[in-house]
């Protein structure tokens, strides 16, 4: 039986993965608001912006796909079944796809390449202490899972799925909802970009 210190544990990973990740990000953000790319706000620049936007779709509905496997079961049982049959993380690789389409947003490569980074950084160490957490939760089954699963993958060689599958939503909801504040980045950074042109914000340097 999982201990409550150990649930407890769990969840101050989780928190801690939350502040670490916003903090970096808002660094990323106001580099952002200083910098504008060396190719301006041409057809490249919107091309990025575009490319990010379908990543930002589809790591939303990607996320959402997600929690109607895992949703309120990552602590009851090994889930290894639809996206947790090709990689043993598929909600952490959708978001590395919003984090690279929010970064593009701002019509940079770098900045874009930047986000990813930083979600790759903070999610590695979270995935450690989580699967230490699970391996001692679950024993042989998790292990068994973990040795034929790719950390981040996918492997679609490995596909496996349920017939039916008991839903609950409001993690499905949940998950959705987190989704969606990725399109916060649209009119975010156009705000960026229109106070930049503005003058009202400084550009120190460029960036491709």
């Amino acid at each position: 039986m999982t201990t409550a210190t150990e649930a407890f544990d769990l969840q101050k990973v989780q928190k801690i993965r939350k502040w670490a990740l916003g903090l970096a990000l808002l660094g990323a953000v106001m580099l952002a608001m200083v910098s504008t790319t060396w190719w301006g706000e041409g057809t490249f620049h919107n091309a990025i912006e575009s490319v990010g936007l379908g990543a930002i779709v589809i790591s939303i509905v990607g996320r959402a796909w997600c929690s109607l496997y895992i949703g309120g079961r990552k602590k009851a049982e090994v889930v290894s079944t639809g996206p947790y049959s090709l990689s043993r993380n598929p909600l952490y690789v959708f978001s590395y796809a919003g984090a690279f389409g929010v970064g593009a947003q701002t019509g940079s490569l770098t900045i874009a390449a930047l986000f990813v980074v930083i979600a790759v950084v903070v999610f590695h160490f979270t995935i450690a202490k989580e699967e230490a957490w699970l391996s001692a939760r679950f024993g042989e089954v998790y292990d068994g899972y973990l040795a034929r699963t790719p950390r981040c993958g996918p492997d679609f060689s490995k596909w496996r799925d349920e017939e039916e599958l008991q839903i609950r939503p409001r993690f499905f909801l949940t998950t959705l909802r987190d989704g969606l504040v990725f399109l916060l980045a649209i009119p975010i950074f156009e705000t960026v970009e229109w106070a930049q042109t503005a003058g009202w914000l400084p550009v120190f340097f460029r960036l491709p």
